[in-house]
């Protein structure tokens, strides 16, 4: 039973995510559209709640659905109006975007089916969650496969984006 109801939760988390995000990019609303990927990301960590992920469902809390759509947010009011509808696309935008869009699912469907998913035996099986040492080591390294230079190159494209917000509110 307790499988059952894991698979129903699991399925409404993915129609959210599915719906919220087709809605995100079809809305011409751009605070909707903000909104609508602040639920996106909040059924995101159900998933990685679900699966036992806690310190990960919680940093996609405390990170993406806070901080980064506070970010959105804040940039979006700052440089438009909230009431603003975005411009209808051009029928030439609308065939490069369709064309791009099938382009993109053709590529992950090959990916997805070509890919040799647990071929290989799986011998190094972690069971339950890392811990949290692990987890910092990892952060917060600059060795191989460890994300301090991704973390600073990241946190240097966002300060040039609200940099570049505050410079169009300024130009206004």
């Amino acid at each position: 039973m307790e499988q059952i109801a894991n698979q129903v939760i699991f399925g409404l988390l993915a129609l959210v995510i599915v719906v919220c995000s087709i809605l995100t990019v079809t809305t011409r609303r751009i605070l909707r559209a903000a909104t609508y990927l602040l639920f996106v990301l909040f059924a995101t960590a159900g998933i990685y709640f679900q699966l036992d992920y806690t310190f990960l469902g919680a940093v996609q809390l405390a990170v993406y659905a806070g901080g980064i759509v506070v970010l959105f947010v804040f940039s979006i009011l700052l440089t438009s109006h909230p009431g603003d509808k975005s411009e209808l696309l051009t029928p030439k935008k609308r065939v490069v975007g369709l064309i791009a869009s099938i382009f993109g699912a053709i590529v992950c469907g090959y990916t997805l089916f070509t890919y040799p998913f647990f071929t290989k035996p799986l011998t190094s099986v972690i069971t339950g969650e890392v811990d949290m040492k692990e987890i910092g080591h990892a952060l917060m390294g600059m060795d191989k496969f460890q994300y301090l230079l991704p973390f600073e190159a990241v946190s240097v494209l966002l300060l040039a984006c609200i940099i570049g917000g505050i410079m169009i509110a300024r130009k206004r």
